[in-house]
């Protein structure tokens, strides 16, 4: 196995949207564990953490600012809207990897357990280029919650989606694996799925997964089936097999009741059919709708991927560290 010897500069990447009841305890909590990182001489001394405000109402942006006045290793990327979570992930990625040689993704209200970034950080260094967080248990999660994912995972693994199970988006990769993930076409983002795809040598970190510590969660029950609905769409064509083989298995059963309804004409057994009639409508009809459903979501994934609109858009940049870090950059290359 590959042992890495060199010092990487590591970039944090945090998207945020409406955490300002939050963001100042994670960025103190990051903060301490970066230097614990330098000072072991892990990371190098000019690691940084970058915030991606997608689009807060409240006063994220304005904490990132001030912030950033106090710690002159914070990056601020503002988006010009809210774009979702996938999109400020992307966006965060694609700019602190012109800095980086690793970065590290995580949410903003420390549910993901940021001590064990320094463990992420060895199985890099022992030749990893994706290293993920899993969680080793839900027991914090309630019964239905819980179950609702297992299921998930179960029915994305028999569509044939490759995730690793019990993981988000809190995850280390390299350049190399970063390069590879944003050169990936699509614009129906759903990084579970695309981060495993891209394949390099990877590895897990287990942690145990804490309560949110302040504001709201950013994914109620609705958001959090339709995130999952999106993500099996953009990575398997199963459900249009499923719907074919539907399709045959109802057509076979309306062919045996034909027989057995001309059999028992002949016979003279013949009653007024009123209930298996409706039974027969409302069947077909809700099979016809579903199918329908389904190809016009892949559909409209097609109508989007063709349109090739850009995913986020930066409205501005924080650059104090940005421009100290290009310049160490660029007098390194002459």
């Amino acid at each position: 196995m590959l042992t890495r010897f060199i010092t990487p500069r590591l970039g944090l990447i945090l998207p945020a949207y409406n955490e300002q009841e939050v963001l100042p305890t994670t960025l103190s909590k990051l903060n301490t564990i970066k230097a614990t990182l330098i000072q072991k001489n892990l990371i190098s001394d000019d690691s940084f953490i970058m915030v991606v405000d997608d689009g807060s109402v409240d006063n994220t942006w304005e904490i990132i600012q001030e912030k950033e006045q106090l710690n002159s290793d914070l990056i601020g990327v503002k988006l010009s809207r809210n774009f979702g979570h996938q999109s400020a992930l992307l966006a965060g990625m694609s700019e602190s990897i012109k800095l980086a040689d690793i970065i590290i993704t995580l949410d903003a209200d420390l549910q993901d357990n940021p001590d064990i970034i320094q463990k992420m950080v060895l199985k890099y260094k022992a030749g990893n280029e994706i290293v993920y967080g899993v969680r080793s248990s839900r027991k914090t999660d309630t019964w239905f919650k819980r179950n609702t994912a297992l299921t998930f995972y179960k029915i994305s693994s028999f569509l044939g989606v490759e995730m690793v199970p019990n993981h988000a988006d809190f995850r280390l990769m390299s350049r190399v694996a970063v390069l590879a993930l944003l050169r990936l076409p699509e614009r129906n983002v759903f990084l579970r799925a695309m981060v495993p795809l891209v394949g390099f040598q990877s590895d897990k970190v287990f942690y145990e997964r804490g309560e949110r510590q302040a504001g709201t969660s950013k994914y109620p029950l609705k958001k959090m089936l339709s995130f999952a609905i999106d993500g099996i769409t953009s990575f398997s064509v199963q459900p249009i097999r499923l719907l074919f083989n539907l399709g045959i298995l109802v057509i076979s059963i309306a062919s045996i009741e034909i027989v057995y309804t001309i059999f028992e004409k002949m016979i003279g057994n013949t009653e007024a059919g009123w209930s298996s009639l409706m039974i027969s409508i409302w069947l077909l009809g809700g099979i016809n709708l579903v199918a329908i459903s389904i190809v016009g979501i892949y559909i409209g994934k097609i109508f989007t991927e063709v349109k090739q609109r850009p995913l986020f858009q930066i409205e501005t940049e924080t650059g104090l560290f940005v421009e100290k870090l290009r310049k160490v950059d660029d007098y390194a290359m002459k």
